[in-house]
């Protein structure tokens, strides 16, 4: 659809007081001499404006710290103009992933909805290297000789495996999921790769499709997640599946917490039947302060900050005004939610 055959040849779009800042010049230039209007949320409570809203734009600034669970007043505030928008026909959000519940509300009012995938695929694959890198050398280890100042050389049975001939499993070959195989092919590790369908990716050395997982996880050396939240990859991992996985297995999830079973994941972890994990992502979030989890030394977590990098609100501006040019043209637009 093109903007302008509309009803109404001024477009209006929503978007948080620093994504106008940040912007607005590029936007300006991109309409030319077209008209429209820039309304933040303030604005939209304000005037009235939210009424005529046709596009916003939920940048990084806007979620700040919330999580899918729990809001901020800010989001919640934003969330409130987009219900609230009568002609809204489009959001674009910062995010790889759309499973917040507000989108599949848009989706269902017939808002069309897209994301930034691709990103922060470089920086989520490098925090799943790092993950994987921390666990191999037994990082928990030395940092906990460290604060109790002994010196402990990896030695004997504990000395790190060489990671030269060991198998990845990486379920999800999005952006997220190819970069990672690619790191991971670089130190030497085999990689299988898990998607929908069986098609070849390389830098994959084989591609299961996810009705096959079962095959390919007794030949996981590190199981590693970065699929986005689905009905087919909710629960994905739980006690059945981790119990295939071979002695000495590790999890790195990078993708959304709701993917694992928690509970399953907890069980496993105690009962040393999985080595050790990398977290990014939880069942709920932020995690709980009693949540086993912080508890396990085999375990390293991080705020689901994986994707955070000086640079990533730069490049989510780029994919969300490549997407306005052509929804401006009426030719079609990338990163669709499904």
């Amino acid at each position: 659809m093109n903007l302008y055959g509309q009803d109404r040849q001024a477009p209006v779009i929503l978007l948080s007081d620093q994504a106008a800042r940040y912007l607005g010049p590029r936007i300006a230039q991109l309409f030319n001499r077209m008209p429209y209007r820039l309304v933040t949320p303030e604005q939209a409570a304000q005037d009235g404006a939210g009424k005529d809203i046709d596009i916003a734009f939920i940048s990084r600034d806007v979620t700040g710290k919330s999580t899918k669970h729990e809001l901020t007043e800010s989001l919640q505030q934003f969330y409130r103009v987009l219900r609230a928008a009568p002609r809204l026909a489009w959001v674009h959000a910062h995010s790889a992933g759309a499973d917040r519940p507000i989108y599949p509300e848009l989706r269902g009012r017939g808002v069309t909805v897209t994301t930034s995938s691709g990103a922060n695929a470089e920086a989520v694959a490098q925090m799943a290297l790092a993950g994987m890198l921390a666990l191999n050398r037994r990082l928990p280890e030395l940092l906990d000789a460290q604060r109790r100042r002994a010196w402990e050389p990896l030695l004997g049975d504990r000395a790190p495996r060489d990671l030269r001939g060991q198998t990845a499993v990486i379920v999800g070959l999005g952006p997220i999921g190819l970069e990672t195989a690619r790191l991971f092919k670089a130190l030497r590790l085999r990689v299988i790769g898990v998607r929908r369908s069986d098609a070849a990716a390389p830098p994959c050395d084989q591609v299961l499709p996810l009705a096959r997982l079962d095959e390919a996880l007794p030949q996981a050396d590190w199981l590693v997640l970065t699929c986005p939240l689905t009905d087919d990859t909710r629960n994905l991992i739980d006690a059945r599946r981790l119990a295939l996985l071979p002695p000495g297995a590790h999890l790195v999830n990078v993708a959304r917490g709701e993917v694992v079973v928690e509970p399953d994941l907890v069980a496993a972890l105690r009962e040393r039947r999985l080595a050790g994990a990398f977290l990014d992502v939880y069942a709920h979030e932020p995690l709980p302060a009693a949540s086993p989890l912080w508890e396990l030394g085999n375990v390293l977590l991080s705020p689901h900050t994986a994707g955070h990098t000086s640079g990533h609100y730069a490049a989510v501006a780029e994919i969300f005004l490549d997407n306005l040019a052509r929804w401006r043209d009426g030719r079609a637009m990338n990163n669709l939610a499904p």
